[in-house]
């Protein structure tokens, strides 16, 4: 079974997180980890902030203290993270890191890498995440812009149309 990469929590020391960051870079390229671990975010958001009657919009760190990475978990990968100068550790019980849900990553603002596909209206697709996972979709429409498409899927000897975005799908 091939190991699906998830996203993760790391703890840093406050105000370490892009040195953290970097660090893992650096670590991930002198090692070849890039088949391990290959995104590391720091999440921002925008604040607006006013100092002496100035009012001016800001970028602050979402989760002080935190750094998301996403990796596939293996001993190799979790010794390098974990004895990266800053980090503490993982988020998760005792030494077992738990992964984010799709929900939580979702509502955490992690920019995901844009999916383009070289699918066509009237082809088959299979739907690799979400409520109708492992279902086999046809393309009625697509919509680059959303990055969505519109299908139709059998269910229990019906055509249901359902919206799927570019990520939950994939080409047989």
């Amino acid at each position: 079974m091939v190991e699906k990469a998830r996203w993760y929590v790391i703890h840093t020391y406050s105000g370490y997180e892009n040195k953290v960051k970097a660090n893992l870079e650096k670590t991930i390229e002198n090692r070849g980890l890039q088949n391990l671990i290959f995104d590391i975010q720091v999440p921002l958001e925008e604040v607006v902030e006013t100092k002496n009657d100035k009012t001016r919009v800001v970028q602050r760190k979402k989760f002080p203290g935190y750094v998301l990475v996403k990796m596939i978990m293996t001993d190799d990968s979790w010794y390098v993270v974990r004895n990266t100068r800053g980090v503490t550790g993982f988020v998760g019980p005792g030494s077992k890191p738990v992964p984010l849900t799709e929900e939580e990553v979702e509502s955490m603002g992690i920019i995901q890498p844009l999916v383009d596909i070289d699918v066509e209206i009237g082809e088959n697709v299979k739907i690799i995440s979400g409520p109708l996972e492992n279902f086999v979709a046809q393309i009625q429409e697509i919509n680059q812009e959303r990055r969505k498409i519109k299908a139709l899927v059998n269910m229990f000897g019906r055509e249901t149309p359902v919206e799927l975005d570019f990520n939950q799908i994939e080409k047989i």
